[in-house]
């Protein structure tokens, strides 16, 4: 299925599919109709010699430096030499893709005062495969994220590195073999390729893909240990959350009943407390705080990937040039600051879940450590130092990065977003939170190994998928395989799929 780019239309899932299904994009004639109306007014006000920025003046605190003709024809390509000024190992593969379509999905709005032929550069690239080599780090997100742009603009001009059918070669080479012509860089294309927080919010949009689906598995694991645990059902009640009014909330209760439904639990003749510890009863309202924050984080990114992240602003059909800071990576880093944290919370009261499935006075008569012959063999005691390990990095990952500011460029750039660092421990985040996660799972299957009982369709599902990968511990044996199988599976989204299959739709 072909996405088409127009500007305006731009969702979490289509980025999704283009960055990791290679999905292919087109740009809507219409896109490509107020791209050439934009770039023909840029040309007259350039033979007028109006005075615009980044296009025949210097950038930065060079702004008031005017160029003459000569210097316009030639400062494009230094203007991106001078940007390309990252460090570090490459970004994922799929990471620049999506950042390359939300950079198309800009122009697309015809406001960027590019030529058409780099817009259709970059929609060649994508769907060839050609994938610029963009350093990690360096940016400070805003002005954009200059640095790896600036990697990716190279291409442009048949410089620089690119991933092409799973090699790594020149610029050059990778278009050569693509069959894709270089355009090269006239007035303002250059900064219209690079001024915009396209990779914080490409990498952004992709966290939440993974976060909401995370949140679900989630839900799984808090209820296979809460039936482990032999937990009371009524704080799950659809009712005591609709009173509160949480969306989050309402919606994570309801994942929960659905999961457990058919449980011995549920018919309310087994003995259970009158109340349980507040990371079992309080989970629909934690987990839901996490999905409305990263709700939150989701509108903010989709306004982004469909907005205008350029400076300056060229609006065609007012004759006017619009100097600005669109580019402020801010309205994306504080949500997605706030989003990270989320997932760290709920791998929090994962952890807690853990403790009470394992420490012999808080698991309801479960085996101490889940060990079959405890003492002699220490079951998964060890298993919650490597969760405790991951939670402590999550959390020094979680200090916000969106109030980091350091200025640059001589004070001009005097608050800058630090978006970029926000994805990447962003992603750093998620990591960890697969291996929490799955150690939780891998706890609450053994657990539920030991009970008497007939477990909830979902949680059955959920661990006989688990049981497809990780066998149940009977002797003690070096558990890092079985983490590391179980940090994968998460990563998968398997048990959910499957759990899906067993129950319905989670919401």
């Amino acid at each position: 299925m072909t996405i088409t780019l127009d500007g305006s239309s731009l969702t979490i899932e289509k980025l999704a599919a283009i960055a990791r299904d290679n999905e292919k994009v087109e740009l809507a004639p219409q896109a490509l109709e107020r791209i050439k109306v934009c770039r023909a007014m840029l040309e007259e006000k350039l033979a007028a010699k109006e005075i615009m920025y980044g296009t025949n003046t210097g950038i930065g605190e060079f702004s008031e430096k005017v160029l003459n003709d000569e210097q316009v024809k030639e400062f494009q390509k230094y203007l991106i030499y001078n940007h390309a000024a990252g460090i570090g190992e490459p970004l994922p593969i799929e990471n620049v893709r999506a950042a390359l379509a939300g950079r198309i999905n800009v122009h697309a709005h015809g406001n960027s005062g590019c030529r058409p032929v780099i817009t259709q550069t970059l929609v060649e690239m994508l769907n060839k495969g050609v994938t610029p080599v963009v350093c990690q780090k360096g940016s400070v997100g805003a002005s954009g994220d200059l640095a790896p742009m600036a990697q990716a603009a190279l291409l442009l001009m048949g410089e620089g590195e690119a991933f092409f059918n799973g090699e790594r070669l020149t610029g050059r080479e990778a278009m050569r073999r693509a069959g894709i012509e270089i355009p090269g860089l006239q007035a303002r294309d250059g900064l219209a390729t690079i001024n915009g927080s396209n990779v914080l919010t490409a990498m952004s949009a992709l966290h939440i893909y993974d976060m909401e689906r995370f949140l679900k598995q989630a839900e799984i694991a808090a209820a296979m240990s809460i039936e482990a645990l032999l937990g009371n059902m009524k704080p799950y009640t659809a009712k005591l959350h609709e009173l509160r009014g949480f969306k989050g909330a309402i919606t994570s209760a309801n994942n929960i009943r659905k999961i457990v439904e058919g449980s011995d639990l549920t018919t309310g003749k087994m003995k259970t407390k009158v109340q349980d510890a507040y990371s079992m009863r309080s989970t629909p309202q934690v987990i839901g705080a996490a999905r409305d924050a990263i709700a939150y984080a989701r509108s903010q990114v989709e306004i982004e990937l469909n907005g205008v992240g350029d400076n300056p602003i060229f609006v065609p059909e007012m004759k006017l040039t619009l100097t600005g800071a669109n580019f402020q990576g801010s309205p994306v880093s504080l949500p997605m600051d706030m989003a990270g944290a989320a997932i760290t919370m709920i791998c929090v009261l994962a952890e807690r879940r853990l403790n009470r499935l394992t420490n012999p006075a808080l698991s309801q008569g479960l085996p101490d450590f889940l060990a079959h012959e405890p003492g002699f063999y220490s079951g998964l005691m060890l298993s919650q130092y490597t969760a405790d390990h991951l939670i402590v990095e999550q959390r020094i990952l979680s200090a916000p990065a969106s109030i980091q500011s350091i200025p640059a460029a001589a004070d001009q750039e005097d608050f800058v977003s630090m978006g970029m660092n926000t994805a990447l421990k962003n992603g750093q985040i998620l990591d960890n939170a697969y291996g929490v996660l799955g150690i939780e799972f891998m706890a609450a299957a053994q657990a539920l190994d030991f009970r008497q009982f007939t477990p909830g369709r979902g949680t059955q599902r959920a661990r006989e998928v688990i049981r497809k990968h990780v066998e149940h511990l009977e002797v003690d044996r070096p558990l890092y395989n079985d983490h590391n199988k179980m940090k994968a599976l998460v990563k998968s989204g398997e048990i959910l799929e499957e759990v899906e299959r067993a129950v319905g739709k989670l919401g």
